[in-house]
């Protein structure tokens, strides 16, 4: 048997006192009943400030600040529970039996007015008195413990069932204060709780509190069926009783789906608030959107997203920033934006952190770089001198959609009023200024990168060069390619292939077929890519096969391989060469 029960059973063996005590007697204040009853008592129905029952076995609401007893001390706490200041049970005072007789401590040793003092301690945070429950009420201990007993061996399942049969046989009285009592209690299967609780219902009316403590009994188990059977439960007591279910009670549902994994049937439970006459507050939008977004319900976590914007209720700033983390990895930027601007109108400004990646994600569409831009105007003292990486992405976002001239400006601000540009941000405009063909403009930006002691790399005159082919201009070009010589030992192939696409394009083969061999010798390998932009020039614009084998045969030596499509292209201009050729002769011999 458990622990628990085993500890209970003790407890009531060596009773001396009463049966059964008043619901709303001070235990510790009475004479008549012994210390085991009293501390038993204590354990099974501590009630907290807020007026939410807690217990054991970390059955008590998620929200609770407080961490829970270990399930494996419980036996011995029942046993000899001991009373801090705040109520919990303790390690650090007095024991209530020795560890090397058994037998009683001196330590334990207090008369009434010490208990007294004890119990104004232990419950004076907690509104100065138990929560009372109603005047007539008593709970029978040994009826109480022989519902436990069944409840922990029996099977809610029974075909004859077997465990109803057996609750009405105790011929009991039940009230309120003893079905808390029993949901309230650790270690009882799920399923049997929830069996109870409907056995119960039968007798009593539904209560709040009671529905309230059976769900945190059914979550903490975290088990999918006893979760599912429970918002059965709740949806017939909504249909049934009105003003039973609260918003506190739905929320620790659609948490516990959460936790689950089970999105749709946290969405439904949000979607139930209006029907059982509850009001969504912060937590259920929270709560809905964070079980919607972990399992890829990005859709509807936006339309309650939506809804929460509407209602204008925000969690606290840390749960802000999840949210908004929750949104951008759905793709859901906008919403986060809107989220962002909701926080900081309530002064709940989020973790920079999720700041940075709203930041980065708003980039990655055209629309929304400038909402970004607008952003960076909140960073401000020591954290805008660290946020290299959301103003880095603005600027990569303004040159994508072709506002090199602001990303130019916020460059220039970058440099007056940090955070100080790097070479990525400074490639970025230069790229910007060449696709935009204003390739002058890229290389006064990077001669200021230069007078800010930052080196160019390959990538930035590859870039510059890149500008210059792309307009003809082969002999600029080529200027920048030897001031990159100069300065890197070694370039990338990227480099070779923009000079040699615009020898290309300018149907210059020759000059072309010297930067291939120019590679080598700056030992860089060529790739496919160069032999391939060559061979097909050669074919389709020179007409000359013979020089297209030749490269041919020079990649099969290098282990590089063509394409079939230009393998093929090849083969038709020389069949094409050579049937020209036998037309001529035949002409010539007629």
């Amino acid at each position: 048997m458990w622990r628990s029960v085993a500890a209970r059973r003790a407890c009531l063996n060596i009773r001396t006192g009463r049966p059964k005590f008043h619901s709303v007697q001070n235990p510790l204040s009475s004479p008549q009943v012994p210390h085991c009853q009293t501390l038993f008592s204590a354990h099974l129905r501590f009630i907290s400030p807020n007026k939410t029952p807690f217990h054991q076995n970390s059955r008590f609401s998620s929200h609770d600040s407080r961490d829970p007893v270990n399930e494996d001390v419980i036996g011995s706490q029942i046993a000899s529970p001991i009373f801090q200041s705040d109520g919990n049970f303790g390690e650090n005072s007095a024991s209530v039996t020795s560890e090397s007789d058994n037998e009683p401590s001196s330590a334990l040793a207090f008369d009434e007015s010490s208990a007294d003092n004890l119990m104004m301690e232990g419950f004076a945070s907690a509104d100065d008195k138990l929560v009372e429950e109603d005047e007539t009420s008593e709970v029978d201990i040994e009826q109480l413990e022989s519902v436990l007993s069944l409840l922990q061996r029996s099977s809610s399942k029974s075909a004859d069932g077997s465990l109803e049969s057996s609750l009405d046989d105790m011929n009991m009285t039940v009230h309120e204060g003893f079905v808390i009592r029993v949901l309230e209690t650790p270690l009882v299967p799920g399923d049997n709780l929830i069996a109870f609780f409907r056995w119960a219902s039968k007798k009593l009316r539904f209560t709040t509190r009671g529905v309230h403590a059976l769900v945190l009994a059914i979550s903490s188990g975290l088990k999918k069926k006893d979760a599912y059977a429970l918002w059965d439960l709740i949806n017939e007591i909504g249909e049934k009783e009105n003003g039973v279910l609260n918003t506190e009670i739905l929320n620790e549902l659609i948490s516990l789906f959460s936790k689950l994994g089970k999105p749709k049937a946290g969405f439904e439970v949000f979607n139930k608030f209006g029907d059982f006459g509850c009001v969504a507050d912060a937590e259920t939008y929270y709560f809905t959107i964070e079980a919607l977004c972990r399992r890829s319900f990005f859709d509807w976590a936006s339309s309650v997203c939506d809804k929460m914007i509407s209602d204008g209720k925000l969690p606290e700033r840390e749960r802000v920033g999840k949210t908004i983390s929750f949104l951008c990895k759905g793709s859901k930027a906008k919403d986060a934006h809107s989220v962002y601007l909701l926080a900081k109108e309530k002064d709940r400004y989020p973790p920079r952190s999720s700041v940075n990646f709203l930041i980065i994600s708003l980039c990655q569409g055209d629309e929304t770089v400038r909402s970004a831009l607008d952003m960076l105007d909140d960073f401000s003292g020591e954290e805008r001198k660290y946020a290299i990486k959301p103003f880095s992405s603005v600027i990569k976002g303004l040159c994508r959609i072709k506002d090199v001239e602001g990303a130019k400006n916020l460059l220039f601000k970058m440099i007056d009023a940090g955070p100080p540009p790097g070479n990525a941000v400074f490639n970025y405009v230069i790229n910007g200024f060449s696709k935009t063909g204003d390739v002058e403009q890229a290389r006064k930006m990077m001669k200021l990168m230069e007078t800010r002691g930052l080196k160019p790399d390959v990538y930035t005159y590859s870039v510059i060069m890149s500008g210059y082919a792309k307009g003809g201009e082969m002999e600029e070009a080529c200027k920048v390619l030897a001031e990159a010589k100069k300065q890197h030992s070694r370039l990338s192939p990227a480099t070779y292939h923009t000079l040699i696409r615009g020898y290309c394009k300018l149907e210059e083969y020759d000059k072309a077929l010297e930067l291939l061999r120019e590679m080598k010798e700056y030992r860089v390998q060529p790739n496919a890519d160069e032999y391939n932009k060559i061979i097909q020039s050669l074919c389709l614009k020179a007409l000359d096969w013979g020089k297209a084998e030749k490269l041919l045969e020079e990649m099969k030596e290098t282990g590089l391989h063509l394409n079939a499509i230009t393998k093929g292209l090849i083969r038709a201009v020389k069949e094409m060469e050579e049937e020209e050729v036998g037309i001529g002769e035949v002409i010539e011999a007629a």
